[in-house]
Parts: structure tokens; sequence; C-alpha cells
């Protein structure tokens, strides 16, 4: 390998994510322009950069306005962007889909909806149903991020209780036609998952959504109960006609970063295996498994041969202990990072990668860390005891000590985790 390691694995991170950058990516997906008006919506991590890719590329007159992460936003000219809360919604969240509907109001069958769709927009297009306030969606939205609940989950909720995600933009849009491009960050590439599908229909029913909050024992004011009793909380079905005049186009997808990633690897004689794009579960469970892989290629050269490089995708989980000693903090990525350090115990020529593609952990300032053959010596040495670190869920604390945090600002896109582990 000409590279150092370390570099090495940076370098694949950055190849992901350029593969999801939508300013490269997007223009080849952008539909005729209408003879009425075109007016451009979207949410996400990455919609201000979607939407200057629209500004960029658009042949003729378009207003608008997308919802992104604060420190998310860029400048445009034509679309405004307003920066909001994630991952729990806000009150600019809120007003700004207000926004979005008042644009949609009175449109034509001539006119054209670009909906601009990326990860986090479940949590910016904050519209409560009826009855709920944003207070209450909340304190929900808190407690199923610490339940550990998947997203398809966490998705399936926010769409009964919004009075705008499951496909209702595309029914307040009708009669004008609807084209969402989306990036996707969820397991599946699902439309209806990824930001709880404004514009999709929606196959999921107020009782799946009920089912989410008891299989995780979570608590509801009597408003939501009362909401979710309604006929007002079920999303559009795939019969609606509505949606016969719409569309969804995936312009990236944890699948294409991986790919990406994988030939900037055997490009430097480096073998790549990709697990997959879809793996899911507890982040210290998936580094048990995954500790255990690179054991097996060290020690047996399956299922490659040394030198090669296990890259995976997905969204993994950490769950945090109601009542327990989690005073750390620290993102998935870094968890998983940690738990892996431990499992493998200072394995020699292994070196492991973790980072969010959008550019943060959860809710910290780097995007992931790296681990090296000597992290657990290191931390030692330190006076830190790694164990310790990763019961409490304190991994960022560590892994800043070591000076192995990532960081690269916001992205401004977002096709989930990306995990790359190198075995020489």
């Amino acid at each position: 390998m000409r590279q150092e390691p370390k570099d090495f694995l940076d370098n694949l991170f950055k190849a992901a994510v350029g593969a999801a950058d939508p300013l490269s990516t997007l223009a080849g997906f952008l539909p005729p322009p209408p003879k009425g008006r075109t007016i451009v919506i979207g949410a996400g991590k990455a919609a201000a950069a979607m939407a200057k890719a629209v500004e960029d590329y658009w042949e003729g007159p378009l207003e608008g306005l997308v919802i992104t992460r604060y420190e998310h936003g860029l400048p445009l000219n034509y679309i405004k962007v307003v920066e909001a809360g994630h991952p729990v919604p806000d009150a600019e969240g809120a007003k700004a889909a207000d926004d979005i509907l008042a644009l949609l109001k009175g449109l034509s069958e001539d006119d054209l909806v670009l909906c601009l769709i990326s990860g986090g927009g479940s949590s910016l297009l904050a519209k409560p149903g009826e009855g709920i306030t944003l207070e209450e969606k909340k304190a929900v939205t808190r407690a199923l991020l610490a339940s550990g609940a998947n997203i398809t989950e966490m998705n399936t909720l926010r769409k009964h209780l919004s009075a705008i995600k499951g496909g209702r933009l595309t029914v307040a849009a009708h009669p004008a036609k609807v084209v969402t491009l989306m990036i996707s960050d969820v397991p599946g590439d699902d439309p209806a998952v990824i930001a709880s599908g404004p514009t999709v229909p929606d196959a999921t029913t107020s009782r799946d959504a009920r089912a989410v909050l008891e299989k995780y024992g979570i608590e509801i004011p009597p408003s939501i109960d009362a909401y979710l009793n309604s006929p007002t909380s079920e999303t559009p079905e795939p019969s609606h006609p509505v949606f016969k005049e719409s569309r969804s186009e995936m312009i990236a997808t944890p699948q294409m970063s991986l790919a990406a990633a994988a030939d900037i690897a055997a490009s430097n004689s480096i073998t790549p295996v990709i697990l997959g794009d879809t793996i899911e579960g507890e982040a210290k469970d998936v580094a048990a498994v995954m500790a255990a892989m690179a054991r097996q290629v060290k020690f047996h050269d399956q299922p490659a041969a040394k030198p090669c490089v296990l890259i995976s995708g997905g969204e993994t989980t950490v769950t945090v202990r109601s009542g327990g000693d989690d005073t750390g903090r620290g993102g998935r990525n870094a968890e998983f990072l940690l738990a892996l350090a431990v499992h493998l115990d200072g394995l020699a020529d292994v070196y492991a990668i973790a980072c969010d593609t959008d550019g943060i952990d959860g809710t910290e300032d780097n995007a992931g860390a790296i681990i090296t053959p000597d992290t657990l010596k290191r931390a030692t040495e330190a006076g830190l005891d790694a164990k310790e670190y990763l019961a409490r869920h304190d991994s960022y604390s560590l892994f800043d000590a070591l000076g192995d945090l990532i960081k690269t600002g916001p992205t401004r896109t977002n096709v989930n985790d990306f995990r790359a582990i190198l075995i020489l």
C-alpha cells in the first residue's frame, strides 16, 4: 500500500462522501421545465446543496424554500434556505413547514413542484398534527432517540404525528406535477422512509405507529393518543389518485458511496469486501461481529486474503439506559469504534474508521473517529479506561483525548454511516 493506513481510510471516507455530493450528481435527474411555475421545496441535511445544484443547472425561472440543519445552509439567489433544529424539531422548522404549504396553494396542472429530500428531513419539516403541540412532539422524538428505535420505526411514528409528511405534501400540491429527487440515508432506500416520505404514498397505519410506542414503552400525552385515534392521523395510501402524476428519483444512495470507496481501495491494491449497505443494530453488537470478521481475515484469510478492507454502511443505534450512568458524549460511529477497539484488544495490523457521511456523528462536532492497533495502549498510557468510557457512552471524550476524532464540518449530504476496517 502506497499510503499510511490512516490516510488510506480517510481517503475512502472522502470518496464515499464525494459520491453523494448533489453538486455533482443532481443535474442529470432534473425534469424539463413546465409550462407554468416551478416551485422548489425540500428538507434535509443536503437540502441547501441540492437547491444550489438546481439553481446552477435549471433553465428558466424558479422560486421556493428548503429547510436544512443549522450550519448546513448556503447562500442562494432564488430559493430561500431556512436552518432549523435536528434531530429534535424546533419552531424554525415548524414555521418553515407552514411557509412551504403556503407556496403550494393555488397551483395548476401546468406547474411543477420539484421536491428535494434527504436524511434529516423528518425533524426539519416539523408540522405536528392537529391538536399536538411542538413541545409534545419534541418530547416523543427525544424518547425515541434514546430508546434504540431504528430509523424506519421512528419515521413510521413521525408520519402519523405530522400534518405534512407521509405523502401529504403531494396532496397539498395537487393538481401540480410533483417530482422528488432524493438522497437516501435509510436501509433499503425506501422513498417512504427517507425524511418520512413527504411526497410519496405511505403503506403504514396509525396502528403501526402505536405499535412502535408500545414496543419501546414510550408514554404519550392525551393529545397524541387522541390524534392517533382520529382518521386525520392516517396518511394517503398508494392508491390515492394524486400520486398518478408524481415520481421519485434516487440521485445518491449508500451503495453508490460504498462502491466509490471500494474503487479507491482496489486502485491501492487493497481487496475491498462490501459487507452491506443496510447494517443495523446496537453499535456495540455490530462492533463485536465485525471484530470477529477482522480476526477471521487476519488469521485465516477469509472471506478475503490480506491486505483487504471490510466496507459497510447502514445505521447503528445507541440505547441510553434510563437512570443509568450515561453521562458521556459520543455518537453511534464513535461508540462503534470504541467497542471495536475493545474487542480487537490491540490486534496487530488492523485499523478502522467510522463516520457519518453528513459530517456530524449524533449531536457532536465530529464526523466520527479512527482507531489503530495501539488505540487501547495509548488510552491506558493516558490514564483512560476504554471499557469504562464505553460503558457510559463517552467515546467522544476518549477519542478527543487521543487526537483521533475526525472533524469535517457539515458535508451537506447524507447517505448514512460509513465504516471501513483495514487488515494488513
